[in-house]
């Protein structure tokens, strides 16, 4: 094997996209003539060149063929490295016989006569349940040469994300006849191993070069073929381009079993990673918690080598976090029944201050409410049972006709995330229309919680000493008694008990809303107010542990990557 290949196979197999970049690199040296050695004994490059032009005057000769135009030599600057002897530089048109776009077709229902579409080409392969049928009568309009044969390359020529799709024909589909749409070119070649030909176009040099040359709008750009014609290719002897060709075939085999070998490996390793959290999320005793958390301290180096894992550690700190798991109870902490009656209390002074109205009395959680066991100490609540302010936002009179390019920040969904306030594309809205709606205002503290769309159940905290904002229709207020819980609160907000109450509760048919009445009945874990702190604090913690992993993780890929290009640019 090549030892650039053997040196950087670990590199391949580490690096999510390492696998196709491998392939890539095959490709690459195939074409440089690195990959196979040569051999003195072949027949050169510029011998097969005279057959091919021998076999093109025959043909012409015999009216099989139109005579084309002569193509100009590749120049030198055009020559991206530096060939074996015995090859040849040419233009891709001198060793072809036909090169041409197909024809829009008259379809038809009667399945006589395939029509290749360009959906039928796609990388993973040849799709030929979607292939559709021409008119029989239409088939006089079509010349002979138009009719697809087997070891034609068929190139995708139409549109940005298609265009450049390429798939080598080998009597794919059982019909006599088989034509393709005007979207899809039929590259036919002379003498030369049509596999060659075919992994050359499938090179990422060729690919870009496609791609760059390509003619007409951002939405239709089209793939011309005197843009096919004029590449350069470096051709090998014939003999050679079978032994390049097989020795691709191999290690592409070889690459198909290292991608096995990944995803059995990734799969294993999320799959541990799985167990572990859910053994220490479902663990009955502390004793039983602390085993399973040595184990994922005694594997952490393997088990987060990989973002998705990080991803899931998240989730499971903030679940562990809200069932009491995550810090350790003190007995000589004020439980959570105290903190329940200073808000009471709190609750009674701004009724009796006119500054709140009287809401109705949330029923007790039940039973059958309580997904877990909660610590001694702990209580459960609804959510209403702690805010003092609880409603969604609204829309302006007009909507976007009357926003502004100043004055007072209109939030909406959009600028509304788990880790903060996003304000690049955040609207205005006139001071006037601000003062009209002062139920939507935000103050510093509140909880803005997303209700409606993609983003439900989004949600941050609104800064103390922030300019002056109102919210949208989209996005709800939560403003406790208490400012002492709103850390805790968002935390167990974004955790995944919180998310699966909201998803278990949205409604709506276009765009799932979320029933205030239903969110104030949400069920939620209270701990004493001194143990809120120490979660916070420690969820805080590995949270930052989080980030410093994917930052690890991802200047390790972004190391690789940059190995696996350099590869690539041999």
């Amino acid at each position: 094997m090549n030892p650039l290949l053997q040196t950087h196979f670990d590199n391949a197999l580490e690096h999510p996209n390492g696998i196709k970049k491998l392939r890539e690199l095959i490709l690459t040296l195939a074409m440089q003539g690195k990959l196979v050695e040569q051999d003195p004994n072949d027949q050169p490059a510029s011998e097969l060149l005279k057959e091919i032009q021998a076999e093109k005057a025959r043909l012409v000769a015999e009216g099989k063929v139109k005579k084309s135009e002569t193509l100009p030599a590749v120049k030198e600057e055009e020559m991206p490295f530096v060939i074996p002897k015995g090859w040849e530089w040419v233009r891709v048109g001198e060793v072809l016989e036909y090169l041409q776009r197909g024809k829009s077709p008259k379809y038809s229902e009667e399945p006589k006569i395939p029509v290749i579409a360009q959906k039928c080409i796609q990388w993973n392969g040849f799709r030929s349940e979607l292939i559709k049928y021409i008119e029989p009568d239409s088939l006089k309009s079509y010349s002979a040469d138009r009719y697809v044969r087997n070891n034609d390359v068929l190139i995708n020529s139409t549109g940005t994300g298609t265009l450049g799709r390429i798939h080598l024909y080998q009597n794919d589909l059982n019909f006599e006849i088989v034509v393709c749409d005007s979207h899809v070119t039929i590259v036919r070649s002379i003498k030369i191993h049509t596999t060659y030909l075919y992994k050359y176009f499938c090179t990422r040099e060729i690919q870009n070069r496609f791609e760059s040359n390509a003619s007409g709008s951002t939405n239709q750009i089209e793939l011309n073929i005197s843009t096919i014609a004029l590449t350069p290719l470096p051709l090998p002897p014939l003999a050679e381009q079978k032994r390049i060709v097989d020795k691709i075939g191999e290690l592409f085999l070889l690459c198909d079993e290292l991608e096995t070998l990944k995803k059995s490996k990734d799969t294993k390793r999320k799959d541990l990673h799985q167990s572990v959290i859910t053994q220490m999320l479902e663990a009955d005793s502390q004793e039983s918690f602390q085993k399973h958390f040595q184990f994922l301290t005694t594997h952490f180096q393997e088990l987060y080598s990989v973002k998705e894992n990080v991803k899931e550690l998240r989730k499971a700190v903030l679940q562990l976090a809200v069932m009491g798991k995550l810090v350790p109870q003190d007995p000589n902490d004020q439980p959570a029944s105290e903190l329940l009656k200073e808000i009471q209390a709190e609750k009674a002074r701004l009724l009796a201050e006119g500054k709140i109205k009287k809401s109705e009395a949330l029923p007790v959680v039940k039973e059958e409410e309580k997904p877990f066991v909660i610590p001694k100490g702990w209580e459960w609540v609804r959510l209403g049972e702690v805010l003092q302010k609880f409603g969604a936002g609204s829309t302006p009179l007009g909507g976007k006709s009357v926003y502004t390019t100043d004055g007072i920040m209109f939030l909406r969904s959009q600028n509304v995330w788990n880790d903060g306030l996003y304000l690049d594309d955040v609207a205005r809205i006139s001071k006037s229309i601000h003062e009209k709606m002062k139920g939507t205002k935000v103050i510093g503290n509140d909880i803005l919680l997303n209700i409606t769309g993609a983003s439900i159940g989004r949600s941050t905290i609104f800064p103390l000493n922030f300019e002056e904002a109102n919210v949208s229709q989209h996005v709800a207020i939560l403003r406790t008694f208490t400012p002492s819980i709103v850390t805790y609160l968002h935390k167990l907000i974004i955790s995944d008990f919180f998310q699966n109450l909201v998803f278990k509760e949205q409604v709506g048919v276009s765009r799932e809303g979320l029933s205030m009445t239903k969110l104030s009945k949400f069920p939620l874990p209270l701990p004493p107010l001194a143990e809120q702190k120490r979660i916070v604090e420690k969820v805080d913690e590995f949270l930052a542990l989080c980030d410093e992993l994917e930052e690890r993780i991802g200047k390790a890929e972004e190391k690789r990557g940059e190995i696996l290009k350099g590869m690539v640019r041999v």
